[in-house]
């Protein structure tokens, strides 16, 4: 079938690049899959390497370049998560998805191809397209529908593409981590449970002392205690908890220091849509970790300590809401376990997925932050 497929895809879009492919290790990457993948797609793949066609659509294949211009594994990562039994192998420049649907056989090579059309979605309405073909008579589809039969290398893998490392698989989940998840316990040996702590969380360089007076207050106890546990890093790849002890422009008081003098200048022209005071305004908000989209999780200072401060959140993209209640582990766990969705805290699992295959702890390392 090898030389059947590449001739038919030759027939469409002509000859592979000048430029070898980048090698490809299928029986690793089916391995690291769990799933054995088309033969047309590994032939042309390998014949081919990650390609642009048509200037409009991209088809990915297995390969890792320097810089991170494309992450393989990330992609197929995400993708999986669209629907259940989606395996993701290209995309187009709108922002569409192509997918393999691989529960509609055994066999990989009787695969339909799916599409996600992003507008569609953006519109709330069904966005998924469903040629009912295989790859290559799906590929023949879009060119009778105008898709340009021109090709070249992907410029996601430029001139520096080589073979790709599937990376290690996810632990199974722990019947602990399984119990943690749904017993409705709010207390911190719940949090760690459900997802254990880094080996060396990363506080940053000073002492918290050192923080407590450059911010002019000392800081709730709770907080303390889980970034002596987990330090700065990322939970669920959406929330950023920034190193406590650092001092670079991303860490916690650099940041909240330029937050907070952001925000007043925006009150000033805008005070409907920017109500609070910031801190060190009497009650303000103080700002300790933030969204990937840019919404601020905060104190309030307001009440007799500090371990008495409520939380609330700044969102980016929405009107200011009111406190939350609880305390800063109970919320974690809440919204881990998708208990809790308030503007800025998502729900970020789907109905179909299990919130153990994606609850995780990126921990910081160094000045590895980033905005």
């Amino acid at each position: 079938m090898n030389d059947t497929a590449l001739a038919a895809f030759a027939e469409l879009f002509g000859p592979p690049p000048e430029a070898p492919a980048p090698p490809v290790d299928w029986d690793a990457v089916e391995e690291w899959l769990g799933l054995r993948l088309p033969a047309d797609y590994k032939a042309i793949a390998t014949a081919y390497g990650p390609l642009d066609i048509g200037e409009r659509l991209w088809l990915h294949t297995p390969f890792d370049r320097a810089g991170g211009w494309f992450d393989y594994g990330a992609f197929v990562e995400e993708g999986r998560r669209a629907a259940p039994g989606v395996l993701p192998f290209g995309a187009t420049r709108a922002s569409d998805t192509l997918f393999w649907d691989t529960t509609a056989s055994d066999d990989p090579d009787q695969w339909p191809v799916v599409v996600h059309v992003q507008n569609l979605a953006n519109a709330g309405k069904d966005p998924w397209r469903r040629p009912g073909t295989t790859l290559l008579p799906t590929l023949a589809g879009f060119v009778s529908d105008g898709l340009r039969p021109a090709l070249a290398r992907s410029g996601l893998a430029g001139d520096e593409a080589y073979a790709w490392t599937p990376p290690a698989r996810r632990p199974e989940p722990t019947p602990a981590q399984r119990a943690a998840l749904v017993s409705g316990a709010t207390g911190f040996d719940t949090l760690t449970a459900l997802l254990p702590p880094p080996a060396e969380p990363y506080l940053g360089e000073q002492s918290w002392e050192w923080l407590y007076e450059r911010l002019g207050t000392r800081l709730p106890t709770e907080y303390v205690r889980l970034m002596e546990t987990y330090g700065g890093g990322e939970w669920v790849q959406w929330l950023r908890f920034r190193a406590p002890l650092g001092t670079g422009q991303y860490d916690l008081a650099p940041w909240a220091e330029w937050y907070g003098d952001t925000y007043r200048g925006h009150r000033a022209d805008f005070p409907q849509y920017n109500p609070l005071a910031a801190w060190p305004e009497p009650g303000g908000f103080l700002p300790f970790a933030d969204s990937i989209d840019g919404d601020q999780l905060c104190w309030l200072t307001e009440g007799d300590t500090p371990d008495d401060w409520p939380l609330i959140v700044v969102p980016r993209h929405a009107g200011q809401g009111p406190p939350l209640t609880g305390t800063l582990t109970g919320t974690l766990l809440a919204w881990l376990r998708g208990e809790l969705r308030t503007e800025g805290l998502p729900g970020l699992v789907r109905p179909h997925e299990d919130p153990l295959d994606v609850i995780a702890f990126e921990p910081y390392g160094g000045k590895k932050e980033t905005d």
